[in-house]
């Protein structure tokens, strides 16, 4: 029987031959960072980080934007789950808050409700997308996907239904923090993330204000 600490460095070393390689933001790098955060919230919430901590390692290699098939994805984490020691509940819960979490699945009958251990993985998630680094990410993703970074004549679009979301060619990389990033300071579950969150969101905040002053040539 695996220790959960074996179980963790399996699950590290699962995530990092499905996403190692990585080059649009969700690599390891950020799998790490999101882990690091939901150990963070997990102990403001008096919470057994494992659970929270294996989904977060594992919550982008089902991930549609980065898998053709995300069924034989899913089945992929199943396996290993099972040939790890996980319980079936562990499992369960596992698969549960990572099928169920992304931003996508908000906009597609409104948000499902996540047991705590997922709220704090939504959370960690969430968190990692916004602030500094959320700001290099949106770059690095748009960059990748050759989004242009801006055009005035491209409004910023409301009411994105999923496949409006996914359709990047009618998004800006600017455009992109009114149409999801702002919202998500908004959106978030627990006390510890909305109190991370404040200052992160102000920070890009800051960043588009004085990118479209520069981009109009009113600053000084």
């Amino acid at each position: 029987m695996l220790s959960q600490e074996e179980q963790v460095r399996a699950t590290i070393a699962f995530a990092k031959e499905k996403l190692g390689q990585d080059r649009s933001g969700h690599g390891l790098d950020h799998l790490h960072r999101v882990a690091r955060m939901a150990q963070r919230l997990a102990a403001k919430s008096a919470t057994d980080p494992f659970i929270p901590t294996i989904a977060s390692y594992l919550h982008d290699t089902i991930d549609e934007k980065l898998f053709a098939d995300v069924d034989q994805a899913q089945r992929a984490v199943q396996d290993f789950l099972a040939g790890h020691d996980f319980s079936a509940a562990q499992t369960a819960e596992i698969m549960f808050i990572i099928t169920h979490m992304s931003y996508a699945q908000t906009l597609v009958g409104g948000q499902t409700p996540l047991p705590l251990a997922g709220q704090i993985v939504q959370d960690a998630d969430w968190l990692d997308a916004i602030g500094a680094i959320g700001i290099a990410r949106a770059v690095y993703y748009g960059g990748k996907h050759h989004q242009k970074l801006y055009d005035p004549q491209m409004p910023v679009r409301t009411h994105l239904t999923k496949e409006d979301y996914r359709d990047l060619s009618q998004e800006t990389i600017i455009n992109h923090f009114s149409e999801k990033l702002f919202k998500l300071k908004g959106m978030l579950n627990t006390p510890a993330a909305k109190e991370i969150a404040a200052h992160r969101d102000q920070v890009m905040h800051d960043f588009v204000d004085e990118f479209l002053a520069e981009w109009r040539g009113e600053d000084e």
